[in-house]
């Protein structure tokens, strides 16, 4: 199984600005693209930066959650402040999260990976806990040796 931890966290917020992903959730091809795209469109118009400036850290947000039946995917910050850009405010519960770290090339890579060891390996294999919904968010957190590393972050609750 791969490398993972359990760890308690306490409640935060992420304040993000999002697109709803309109690939069958199986598609991971198609979901996969639309969040390149997603990225690549928040980077060149200035709104991550935007997002960037009110950050309480350095760390960058990757989250997906289920809002009113649709697939959502949000890039944010941790912040308790409001932008008029900001498309949603985020609340991550206190309790035990699934924690997968790993470092990639790019971002975007660095995200992939977290979410295939932890949706395609730890949660498939896991006996004394499972995800029950809720945001998810792959965290970068910075930079190391010309990669980028950082951690996935799943609440779960005790099987």
């Amino acid at each position: 199984m791969a490398n993972y931890t359990l760890e308690e966290k306490e409640s935060f917020t992420v304040l993000g600005i999002g697109t709803e992903l309109k690939s069958d959730y199986t598609d991971y091809a198609g979901i996969n693209k639309e969040k390149l795209d997603f990225w690549q469109e928040v980077k060149q118009d200035g709104r991550l930066d935007t997002l960037i400036a009110v950050a309480k850290n350095d760390y960058i947000f990757a989250v997906n959650e289920a809002v009113n039946h649709k697939m959502m995917h949000y890039a944010g910050v941790m912040t308790e402040e409001t932008l008029p850009e900001a498309t949603r405010v985020i609340q991550f519960p206190k309790g035990e999260y699934l924690v997968v770290k790993g470092e990639a090339e790019t971002s975007d890579a660095l995200s992939n990976m977290l979410t295939g060891i932890a949706f395609g390996q730890v949660l498939p294999e896991a006996k004394n806990f499972a995800y029950v919904g809720g945001p998810n968010t792959s965290v970068e957190m910075g930079h190391h040796n010309g990669l980028v590393f950082g951690e996935m972050w799943i609440p779960v609750v005790r099987k």
